[in-house]
């Protein structure tokens, strides 16, 4: 049954009404196929620049079970391609091009000391909360996946923790659905503006321009046209608000405890030379890091407008037949 044609039919398992049972079914499809280790998530891969068609079908498999995909190859890619090229055979091409990233819209992300970089914490050796990229974009440019490949890992920690946001949507709504309510508010979230940078394109002394205006939004959306469940999310404490309502509140401290919890759905991976890992904007964190003048933390982060081909509508395969 065509996405579209199942929505209409009512088999949507994201409507909290749920008068027909199709988040029950959808649920339990889920939870039964989730992988309980970062090992079930792997595919050994030769060229990533080339991958083979059953290398690329195990990649694409496993992220329409759980909206991500490890991959371990021989090639650590200290150039761009591995990152693009890589991308492209899954079907992302609509790379983001964020302010901080190179001209070609794929970042490195490695230790900055100096210039605006530096400012940022996936540019220092600090650790990074629970997060989806691009919470802070407009909905134009929502972050619906992507893919970050390791050149070189640090000489300690640098160890990453991931999510699949559809568990955790699942974990929230069996607590309380009025939770997942709350959190799909416009308004749930909202990011404050950033103030353009001097030297950022923009004249030191014009005062406090805008960079980038305030984005409000909800934690849960769906995506057209398939509607595939989207999450916005950050872990921050600063520079962000929440709706000032007592259901929010509530969702926000409920959804909080769940990533605390260390749940047996948290899968935990060290990317070594060489690996990756691609999603459809899961839920990650990193640990800090400790650099040396052998092993300096290096990766390659694509961020991308397209989902991960063939994973479009993936939870109506709860409901296929």
């Amino acid at each position: 049954m065509a996405a579209s044609a199942a929505l209409r039919a009512g088999r949507n398992p994201f409507a909290l009404d749920d008068d027909d049972g199709a988040y029950r079914r959808w649920r339990d499809w889920k939870l039964a196929g989730a992988p309980r280790r970062a090992e079930d998530l792997l595919v050994e891969i030769g060229d990533p620049c080339r991958l083979a068609d059953s290398e690329r079908e195990a990649i694409v498999a496993r992220c329409r079970r759980s909206n991500m995909a490890v991959y371990a190859s021989r090639s650590s890619g200290e150039g761009k391609d591995v990152a693009r090229l890589l991308g492209e055979q899954l079907g992302l091409r609509r790379l983001d091009a964020n302010w901080l990233a190179d001209e070609d819209g794929i970042s490195t992300l490695s230790v900055s000391e100096h210039g605006a970089r530096g400012e940022y914490i996936p540019y220092t050796d600090r650790p990074i909360r629970w997060h989806t990229d691009g919470y802070y974009n407009p909905p134009q440019r929502t972050i619906a996946a992507m893919l970050l490949h390791c050149v070189e890992r640090a000489a300690e920690g640098g160890a990453n923790r991931v999510l699949d946001h559809e568990i955790a949507y699942i974990l929230l709504r069996d607590a309380d659905p009025a939770h997942v309510r709350a959190l799909s508010a416009p308004d749930a979230m909202s990011i404050p503006p950033r103030e353009a940078q001097a030297g950022a394109g923009r004249d030191a002394g014009a005062g406090a321009a805008v960079a980038r205006h305030e984005q409000a939004g909800p934690v849960f959306s769906l995506l057209a046209p398939g509607g595939d469940l989207h999450m916005r999310y950050t872990a921050r404490t600063r520079s962000i608000a929440w709706r000032d309502d007592a259901a929010t509140r509530a969702a926000v401290q409920a959804l909080r405890a769940i990533l605390d919890a260390g749940s047996p759905w948290v899968l935990g991976l060290r990317l070594e030379p060489g690996m990756g890992i691609v999603c459809n904007n899961v839920l990650h964190e990193r640990d800090g890091f400790v650099d040396s003048p052998q092993r300096r933390r290096q990766l390659l982060r694509a961020r991308y407008h397209d989902r991960i081909a063939g994973t479009h509508a993936s939870h109506l395969a709860a409901f296929a037949g």
